[in-house]
């Protein structure tokens, strides 16, 4: 894992103005409340995905990444929807895997293999590497960053990923934990962009933003773990928390919080310092019906005046807008 014993911070000058990072893990289709089958790999939703370019990120200037898994990067008609804006500067493509649905299929398939970081080190090392192959020959370039699926980092990852020439990871969640099925624990973690030190290289870690808001946000995490004690769940502690406002934990995603959470969870982290926010969602959400955050068309257009919204917000209120290349060169430069 990209620990946080070999880190330096990783900060823009004094007085910068905030930075938004807008990351898509653009994927297969799948039912989010069935076991994971290697035979889901459609990509129809790839397709919606110019609508936001349409709706939102052209109109102001953003740069996504879309972090592209296996199915999406060797299906020729999703290539073509994503290289196009690739080629026309309106996105960066990146990395994300899923093990169930990457080659080589060595593995049993389970909630435990899901996470790529729980897999033997070469297996995890040969499905990087073929993945990262798949979307150099599709796209004409190599990726440079890097999104574990289901933010299954393991204790060897940062290596690999480092050895197959990416130079950035976005695969950390700030204050939590993924340990009921056997994923990572990232609770030591918090919201700041660091430098990670592995053995070859050197990667920026930007993580998914996440975090607090409420009077109680600097004693959250031990809340947190308060609230998920027995005695605690059974009076509904963290519920009472979140519904009082005295502490919410929010991530920066219109498929996890709406408008005005985002907005609170972002004047938070500001009031603390924080530089660098990622915005993230999942690519087949752009279709009505793919996932469990957007189920009709409704929630569809609400789901994109959501996204819409908040970035008009972020950079009326002095922000600004960077693809992960841009920022990494500007955190870079500020390291010298």
């Amino acid at each position: 894992m990209l620990g946080t014993s070999n880190h330096n911070p990783a900060r823009l000058a004094a007085g910068s103005p905030p930075v938004l990072l807008v990351i898509i893990d653009t994927e297969e289709e799948f039912a989010w409340d069935q076991p994971f089958d290697r035979a889901n790999v459609g990509t129809s939703s790839i397709a919606a995905q110019p609508l936001m370019h349409d709706r939102v990120f052209d109109r102001m200037g953003i740069v996504p990444t879309y972090m592209i898994d296996w199915p999406v990067a060797t299906t020729p008609t999703s290539v073509t929807v994503l290289r196009k804006l690739m080629e026309e500067g309106r996105c960066e493509i990146g990395t994300h895997l899923h093990p169930w649905v990457s080659p080589p299929y060595d593995e049993e398939v389970s909630r435990f293999n899901s996470y790529a970081g729980n897999l033997p080190r070469q297996l995890e090392y040969d499905k990087l590497r073929m993945l990262t192959e798949a979307i150099t020959t599709s796209f004409g370039r190599a990726p440079m960053a890097f999104k574990a699926g289901r933010y299954g980092l393991g204790p060897h990852t940062a290596d690999s990923i480092a050895a197959l020439g990416y130079d950035i990871d976005a695969s950390v969640v700030p204050y939590s934990a993924f340990t009921d099925d056997g994923g990572p624990d990232f609770r030591a973690f918090d919201e700041h962009p660091y430098w990670c030190e592995t053995g070859s290289a050197t990667l920026l870690e930007l993580p998914v933003t996440t975090g607090y808001a409420g009077w109680l946000r600097r004693r959250g995490l031990a809340l947190d773990d308060l609230a998920q004690q027995t005695w605690a769940c059974k009076a509904h502690l963290g519920g009472i928390l979140a519904r009082s406002r005295a502490l919410e934990r929010i991530r920066l995603s219109p498929e996890a919080a709406n408008g005005k959470e985002m907005r609170r969870l972002t004047r938070s982290l500001l009031a603390d310092g924080c530089q660098v926010f990622s915005l993230t969602y999942h690519s087949p959400s752009l279709v009505a019906g793919h996932t469990p955050y957007v189920r009709t068309q409704a929630e569809l257009e609400q789901f994109i005046s959501t996204v819409h919204d908040y970035c008009a917000w972020f950079r009326a209120e002095g922000g600004q807008f960077m693809g992960l290349t841009q920022l990494k060169e500007h955190l870079k430069h500020q390291s010298k």
